[in-house]
């Protein structure tokens, strides 16, 4: 694992990691996208997957991130944002920091 990337996800949006010198791997589905992430975790310091994936695969997700490394990163897919990336983003920044100083929501 010396320091490695990746991106999984189901559409042409890997395909521009890829020029970038990003391992890119694409999935079909929702299995072959959790079968990827568990084998991907064992080679790769920073792994990239599409919203759209990363929201059904969350648990193994955070179960991936409670540990040093690799760190796993949801990005938009090809079809655009869903709203997980962004709720990850802040839980995280909320978590390190223990304030919301990304989308500055009021409490209420």
């Amino acid at each position: 694992m010396q320091g490695k990337t990746a991106i999984i996800g189901n559409g042409d949006s890997v395909l521009s990691f890829k020029a970038g010198g990003v391992d890119a791997f694409m999935v079909a589905d929702t299995s072959e996208a959790r079968e990827t992430l568990r084998k991907l975790a064992k080679q790769y310091k920073i792994i990239f997957i599409t919203d759209d994936l990363a929201e059904q695969l969350d648990d193994l997700i955070t179960r991936i991130n409670s540990e040093p490394y690799p760190i796993v990163v949801a990005i938009p897919s090809d079809t655009g944002s869903g709203d997980y990336a962004r709720r990850k983003m802040t839980e995280q920044m909320e978590r390190a920091l223990g304030v919301d100083i990304l989308f500055n929501k009021e409490e209420k």
